[in-house]
């Protein structure tokens, strides 16, 4: 979340709930809604490290609040984050390591892990499903990061069928 948070506020310095609002806007209903605590756990943590700074505005009949804004600093890790690669595919898979190693100490069978993983997988391919169809169509976003997740599934999918012939 840091480094979204940085992103924001590249746009335009902002408090807190408008950060977490900004999220649920940009992302729409396929990004976990953010926790507000978290959110101002990350931004303490930010301003520490000096990648933003917060200037107390007052508020009439209220409260001040925290105003956060990008540092040089914060502009020039966010800027290093954009430019590099993501992540790819995983090489070190956690079930695939159980599907490798559960068999050997005799506390699973490879079709039983295979046949739960997929069960796994159609029921997350099913919620994505269901959330795709309550998205607007005009929240592109959304849909894009929706198709994403269900495509990586698909993928994970088809890698189970390949398992499953070469391995059980």
């Amino acid at each position: 979340m840091r480094l979204h948070l940085l992103a924001l506020l590249a746009k335009e310095p902002a408090h807190g709930y408008e950060l977490k609002q900004a999220l649920e806007q940009t992302f729409g209903s396929a990004y976990p809604s953010p926790n507000i605590g978290q959110i101002y756990v990350t931004l303490g943590r930010l301003e520490k490290d000096g990648l933003i700074r917060a200037v107390d505005v007052e508020q009439s009949n209220r409260p001040n609040k925290k105003v956060y804004y990008l540092t040089a600093k914060g502009r020039d890790v966010l800027t290093l984050w954009v430019d590099e690669p993501t992540e790819g595919p995983r090489v070190r898979d956690e079930f695939f390591m159980k599907l490798v190693l559960a068999p050997l100490t005799g506390i699973a069978d490879r079709m039983a892990l295979i046949n739960r993983q997929r069960r796994h997988y159609l029921s997350l391919m099913g919620d994505l499903n269901d959330l795709l169809a309550r998205t607007a169509p005009t929240d592109r976003v959304a849909i894009l990061l929706i198709e994403g997740a269900m495509l990586h599934l698909q993928a994970d999918l088809d890698w189970l069928e390949r398992c499953q012939e070469d391995l059980a």
